[in-house]
């Protein structure tokens, strides 16, 4: 069977049918949005035209791929199984609904190799996709912190920080026109104290969850799930054991811990 006609209207159609009910949205832009507002070392090298896609997960993704997934035993090696499930369920999806096509994939947790710089900037591309509004010092009109760093903060407009941006997608060689416009982000978080708040919250007291609530959520994550991502990455792999999905061996466990890396979860959320 001829595979399909990669398009805008098709990869949006495709991959939704492929990842949504496993608790996963995607976002199509434009390289060149992504670009526009970045400076020349941070830029993705393709065309300005080229099709990408920002992946997200939803507060479903940790019951309907990520449970399912080590139910299955497919967790294997020493990379975090979190992000094992979301390569897994991504590369999946790419080989069903799009054989043979060149789809290069970057997750949220990757380095290039040359520079340690992120492959690319997550919420930078789920703000340009219009997915989820990225909060910065800029938005907030006479901040109070003076010359001290507040990082920012995706916001979604449904799930409020109750979500994670997980990869982009870039379609190589398929180009979309001027027929494509780009759309705002919804600001969700429009009065300059929320924007304070938020800021403060996420990054002073990220771990109480609070700056996820700055807007009412459709749904927030399970508590299981508030479990897991609550428990420092060194000790996850014995809860995994705990609840059954991870097999003790001679010497250790099947998963060793990964590395804990920054405090604050930049690429957006966890």
């Amino acid at each position: 069977m001829a595979s399909p006609t990669v398009n805008f209207e098709t990869v949006t159609c495709l991959l939704d049918d492929s990842i949504s009910n496993l608790g996963f949205e995607s976002h199509p832009l434009k390289i060149g949005w992504y670009n526009d507002v970045l400076p020349a070392s941070l830029r993705q090298p393709h065309h300005e035209d080229t099709l990408a896609v920002v992946v997200l997960s939803t507060p479903d993704m940790f019951e309907r791929a990520f449970l399912p997934f080590m139910e299955k035993g497919c967790c294997q090696g020493v990379s975090d199984p979190i992000d094992q499930c979301v390569k897994h369920t991504i590369n999946s999806a790419i080989s069903q609904s799009f054989p043979g096509k060149k789809v290069e994939v970057s997750y949220d947790y990757e380095m290039l190799p040359a520079s340690r710089k992120p492959k690319f900037l997550a919420q930078t591309a789920a703000h340009v996709a219009g997915a989820a509004y990225y909060y910065q010092e800029a938005d907030v009109t006479d901040h109070p912190w003076g010359d001290k760093k507040k990082f920012g903060v995706c916001i979604h407009p449904r799930f409020g920080g109750w979500f994670a941006i997980r990869a982009l997608l870039v379609f190589e060689g398929v180009q979309v026109g001027c027929e494509v416009l780009q759309s705002s982000p919804p600001d969700c978080v429009p009065s300059r104290e929320a924007r304070i708040q938020l800021l403060e919250d996420f990054n002073l007291r990220w771990q109480d969850w609070k700056y996820r609530d700055i807007i009412p959520p459709v749904q927030r994550y399970s508590q299981r799930q508030r479990d897991y991502f609550s428990t420092r990455p060194a000790q996850r792999p014995a809860l995994l054991q705990e609840w059954g999905f991870l097999q003790k061996e001679k010497g250790g466990s099947q998963l060793e811990p990964p590395a804990s890396g920054s405090l604050i979860p930049h690429s957006g959320h966890g």
